[in-house]
C-alpha cells in the first residue's frame, strides 16, 4: 500500500473507519490443512493482524476463538470470515488487563472448542508521548496491565489445556528490539513481551509446547489512527526500508508457520521479524 493519509478516530479504533481499510481478510490465501482439527484461541483477533491470522487459520482448518475490547461490528465480521471457510469462531468482549476476564476467555475457549492447541497472544495498547514525564502511573500500570501482566494470567491458565504439540505465539513489536522516542512505555512493554516469550519457551520444553514471537514492524491497523495524532498517521511506514506500512495479511502467515507443527516443530524460543526489510538488533 502507499502511505495512509492524515487521519485519526477515538481508541481502541474501528476498521471501517480507516482510509483506505486495511487487507485484514486473507482473500488470497489457501490453506492446506496445516491447522486441522486444532483449536485455537487469539487475543485481540478482531481486527487487523489478529483478524488476519483468524481468517488464516480457519482456512489451514482449526477452529478459533477471538478476544477484543468493545469493538463488537469488528468482532462480528471477523466471525463472519471465519464461518466462511466451514469453522466457529467464539467471540469474547472484555477487558485483558483483568486477571479474571484473562482466565475466562481460556476456559470459556476450551469448554466450548472442546480444548485448547494453539494460544496467540496478540492483544495490546500503546499510548505516544514526547516527554516521558507525561507518562503517569495509570498509563505505566494500564500499559504493563494489558501488555505484559495479562500475558502471564493467560498462558498460567491454558497450561491446564495445552499439550505436547502445542504452539503459543506472541506478537513483540520492532519496538521492542530497538525501542521507540515517543512509544517508551510500550516499547518496554514489548521487550518484556519478547522476553517472556524466550523464557516461556525454555519453561515449557519438556511439555512439549513450542513458544514463538512475531515481531512485526509497522502495519496499517485500527490502532495507528486510533492512538497517533492525524499528522503523525500520514505517511505511515514511510520509515520503513520498503517505504511503506504491511497490511495485516502480509504478517498472518508468519504466525501460521509457528503454529503449525508441520513447518515449525524445531523452533522454540525464536523471533520472526516482519519489518520491510529493517536490520534490527535482535
Amino acid at each position: 500500500m502507499s502511505e495512509p493519509p492524515a487521519q485519526s478516530q477515538p481508541y481502541p479504533g474501528r476498521t471501517g473507519d480507516m482510509t483506505p481499510e486495511p487487507h485484514d481478510e486473507m482473500r488470497g490465501y489457501t490453506g492446506s490443512g496445516r491447522l486441522a482439527g486444532r483449536r485455537a484461541l487469539i487475543t485481540g483477533g478482531d481486527s487487523g493482524i489478529g483478524r488476519a491470522v483468524a481468517v488464516a487459520f480457519a482456512k489451514e482448518g482449526a477452529d478459533v476463538a477471538i478476544t477484543y475490547l468493545e469493538e463488537d461490528g469488528d468482532a462480528r465480521h471477523t466471525r463472519e470470515l471465519v464461518e466462511r471457510e466451514g469453522r466457529r469462531c467464539l467471540t469474547l468482549g472484555g477487558d485483558l488487563a483483568e486477571e479474571r476476564h484473562c482466565r475466562e476467555v481460556v476456559e470459556h475457549t476450551a469448554r466450548e472448542l472442546g480444548g485448547l492447541d494453539v494460544l496467540v497472544l496478540h492483544h495490546g495498547t500503546q499510548t505516544p508521548v514526547e516527554d516521558v514525564r507525561e507518562i503517569d502511573e495509570a498509563q505505566l500500570r494500564r500499559t504493563f496491565d494489558v501488555n505484559v501482566l495479562s500475558l502471564f494470567w493467560t498462558v498460567q491458565q491454558s497450561l491446564d489445556h495445552l499439550g505436547p504439540g502445542s504452539a503459543i505465539v506472541v506478537t513483540g513489536s520492532i519496538n521492542g528490539l530497538r525501542g521507540n522516542k515517543t512509544l517508551i512505555d510500550y516499547s518496554a512493554s514489548k521487550a518484556a513481551a519478547m522476553g517472556l516469550s524466550m523464557s516461556l519457551a525454555q519453561n515449557l520444553m519438556d511439555r512439549g509446547i513450542r513458544v514463538n514471537c512475531v515481531a512485526p514492524g509497522p502495519v496499517w491497523t485500527p490502532l495507528i489512527p486510533a492512538t497517533f495524532d492525524s499528522e503523525r498517521v500520514e505517511g505511515f511506514g514511510g520509515q520503513s526500508p520498503m517505504g511503506r506500512p504491511a497490511q495485516p495479511d502480509e504478517i498472518a502467515p508468519s504466525y501460521v508457520f509457528f503454529a503449525s507443527g508441520s513447518l515449525s516443530s524445531y523452533y522454540s524460543g525464536q523471533t520472526l521479524v516482519p519489518a520491510g526489510g529493517e536490520i534490527h538488533p535482535g
